[in-house]
């Protein structure tokens, strides 16, 4: 069964649920995308990995985020400096919370062309890192800027609320969601789709050479899809609030929608 949302559902952007969404909607465009593409351009599954140092913005249960390695940790207990601890002095110690660097990865993907190998069109699904202070952003910022400064073709999906937004020039777009199609000879100007959770997802074509024909991505239906495989009726309570929380007139909106679709009483 879909969402009970029109467009996108703001439960599926909870830190519990968003890591296996993400990456499930990467896969799911992908295979969408290439059977289409054949023979002259292969869709490819990319990784960007960094370390990020920030142990408390970790902890908190942000989605996107995908633990490889921990350095420094140890189980360990030296039973002798226990002993003197105790011997030396009664004071209790306080809990701590160490930076230890943390390895995390982001997945992405790239069409290239067959023929030369060369990156014709890149696709990215912000992560809550993405959108907040930190390494995850510069990184992110960085590759952004490059790929404007180039003749790539660009796709920017962001789902999640809660962030920064990514920098436009003389827009101040209010939306809860958008999605950027950036054509490399058409910059600086891009084509934007800004929705609301009232909204069903508005499908988007897949930039490529300027002779070839645009696939169109319908990002509703693949979402629908993932919905139903992925069992998230089974995963998310209605009855409870999303998180992040939804303004005043959102909440009584969803709630007012949850009620018909009969799922708040």
């Amino acid at each position: 069964m879909p969402s009970p949302f029109p467009g996108m559902d703001p439960y599926l952007e909870h830190p519990d649920l968003w890591p296996g969404l993400h990456n499930r909607l990467i896969v799911r465009i992908a295979d969408l995308l290439s059977p289409q593409l054949r023979p002259k351009y292969f869709v490819s599954l990319e990784v960007r990995m960094y370390e990020e140092k920030d142990a408390k913005s970790l902890l908190v249960g942000l989605p996107d985020v995908s633990v490889l390695s921990k350095k420094g940790q140890t189980n360990k207990s030296n039973s002798t400096e226990s002993t003197v601890a105790t011997t030396a002095t009664s004071t209790k110690p306080i809990t701590v919370t160490l930076p230890i660097p943390i390895t995390i990865r982001q997945g992405y993907l790239e069409i290239q062309e067959v023929a030369t190998k060369e990156v014709v069109t890149t696709i990215e699904i912000l992560s809550p890192a993405n959108k907040r202070g930190g390494k995850g952003r510069e990184m992110y910022l960085e590759k952004r800027e490059k790929i404007l400064d180039s003749l790539t073709n660009f796709i920017e999906i962001d789902l999640l609320r809660r962030g920064q937004r990514m920098p436009i020039l003389d827009h101040k777009n209010k939306s809860h969601y958008q999605i950027l199609v950036s054509r490399g000879k058409q910059r600086p100007r891009a084509d934007l789709y800004a929705f609301n959770l009232q909204n069903k997802i508005p499908d988007f074509p897949l930039p490529l050479r300027p002779e070839d024909t645009e696939p169109i991505i319908d990002l509703q239906a693949l979402l629908n899809n993932i919905y139903d495989v992925g069992s998230y009726d089974l995963k998310i309570d209605y009855t409870q609030k999303p998180v992040p929380e939804l303004s005043e007139n959102d909440a009584l909106w969803a709630d007012t929608w949850l009620r018909q679709q009969g799922l708040r009483y």
